[in-house]
């Protein structure tokens, strides 16, 4: 699996379009928390639930081709065991950027999105990048850094 950049990062981030798949039905969750943070930063943002149209009074869209509009990128927060298929119905959907949240990759899935022609930030928390990043993130953010974990 190729290493994350710091350049695909940046540009996952400058996106200022995205759809988060994974934001759960109850409102809580990674994926509930990722979707709130990049509203609160300016980010339109689309949340994707295959599972249900609406979660507190707002729209879900059940995958990524029922999405409004194109989208510069996709976060996924997935089990591992569902992100194989997000990653096909991202390329199918004419995404070309996604962000496979720390733990919700796998080998496979990165594989694709290279064979593919999409770039793929993997092995990498969202939170740990998104400006302003949050007290809690910045420590993680600089701990990595002190063991050299951060991309380059």
């Amino acid at each position: 699996m190729g290493v994350t950049s710091k350049a695909a990062i940046q540009d996952f981030l400058a996106q200022r379009t995205l759809a988060v798949v994974g934001v759960s039905r109850h409102g809580k969750g990674f994926g509930h928390v990722a979707y709130q943070s990049l509203k609160e930063r300016g980010y339109r943002v689309f949340p994707v639930n295959p599972n249900t149209d609406t979660i507190a009074g707002k729209t879900i869209y059940r995958s990524l081709g029922a999405l409004p509009e194109p989208v510069g990128g996709a976060v996924i927060i997935v089990p591992p065991s569902q992100t194989d298929q997000v990653v096909r119905d991202a390329a199918r959907a004419g995404i070309r950027r996604v962000w496979i949240q720390q733990g919700c990759g796998t080998d496979a899935a990165v594989r694709f999105c290279e064979d593919n022609g999409m770039t793929a930030v993997h092995g990498e928390c969202i939170l740990m990048f998104l400006e302003p990043v949050a007290f809690l993130h910045r420590v993680h953010r600089w701990l990595w850094g002190l063991l050299g974990k951060l991309p380059r």
